[in-house]
Order: C-alpha cells, then structure tokens, then sequence
C-alpha cells in the first residue's frame, strides 16, 4: 500500500472549561504526501479567567500559563496559512475539535473553515478493529507514536500520524463520502 499523496492538516485544542469557545491551547501540523512537513503550537487565553478543575487535571494548563497569552482571534492568522490547499482537516474526535474551532472562529467574528474533516477514531476503528479501544494514546502506543498527551502539540502530530498510517492501510477513507 502506499502514502496518501493528498495534503492535509491535523488539529487538537486543548479547553480551559466545557464551554466551546474556550481553547487554551492549539495546534496544527500539516502533512504533504505522508510527511509532517510544518506545524504550529500555540497558548491561548480564553475569554475567561476561570479554569474547569476538571479541565486542568487533563492538560495541567492554568490561568496563569495563558494570562499574557494572546487571543484566539490574534493568533489565528498564523495558523491559516497550514490550512491552505487541504484536502481536510484531521482530527481525533474530530466532532469536538470541529465545534471548538467553530466556536471559537464565531467568537472571533472571523469566518469558520469550510474544508471536510477526517476523524482518526473512526479511521482506527476501521483500521485497527481489535485494539481495546481507540483513545489517542491507545492507537499511539500501538503505532509506536511517541505522546505526551493532552497536550495539543504532541497531540495533533500523534493525530497527523495516525491518519497518515491509517490511510496507507485504508486509502478509501480519505474519499468525500467518508469523511
């Protein structure tokens, strides 16, 4: 089987409560025919100040890690160029990471991306059938991805790689109608 010669983007947002709009951390690692070719991390201060201790314990990110931080509408200009000539956006759960971007864009009063989204749970799903079950440091751990999970750099290249390894196997998942 061979790589997938498409161009993508892998994201992951890392969240200060379980509101949508609220991204503490971002980052995007774009793939150009099965190589990680540039990515980006970025902290990120939220529209508020009052961190989920939920939250905290999964990605250890604090208010006063993000509190001189720049706002999501400042450091999304930087990230758009990642985006340009995608075929999709990977993510893993992607539903979430499609509705924290939504939200935050919305937020911003900048436009929301329009590119098709790829989810890597159901690409290894598909994929890897048997594993126990397909959380991001699962599939990682069977992959031999390396992952300091949750957070969001590490996270979105582990998704980057997951999506390139899964559409060698199952290149068909990459069609329109599957994604």
């Amino acid at each position: 089987m061979s790589e997938y010669k498409g161009t993508f983007a892998a994201i992951d947002f890392e969240t200060a409560d379980a509101k949508r709009d609220s991204a503490c951390a971002v980052a995007v690692v774009r793939v150009e025919n099965g190589n990680v070719v540039d990515s980006l991390y970025r902290l990120v201060q939220p529209p508020r100040s009052n961190f989920s201790p939920f939250c905290v314990r999964v990605h250890n990110i604090r208010w006063k890690d993000v509190e001189n931080e720049p706002v999501f509408a400042e450091v999304w200009p930087e990230f758009s160029p990642l985006f340009e000539g995608v075929d999709f956006v990977a993510a893993h759960n992607a539903s979430f990471d499609r509705s924290v971007l939504s939200a935050c864009l919305a937020a911003a009063g900048m436009p929301t991306v329009s590119e098709r989204f790829l989810c890597t749970v159901k690409l290894a799903r598909q994929v890897w059938p048997d594993l126990v079950n397909h959380k991001l440091n699962t599939v990682s751990s069977h992959l031999g991805i390396q992952l300091q999970h949750h957070h969001a750099g590490s996270d979105a290249e582990a998704c980057a790689r997951i999506a390139i390894e899964g559409l060698r196997l199952q290149p068909q998942f990459a069609a329109p109608n599957m994604l």
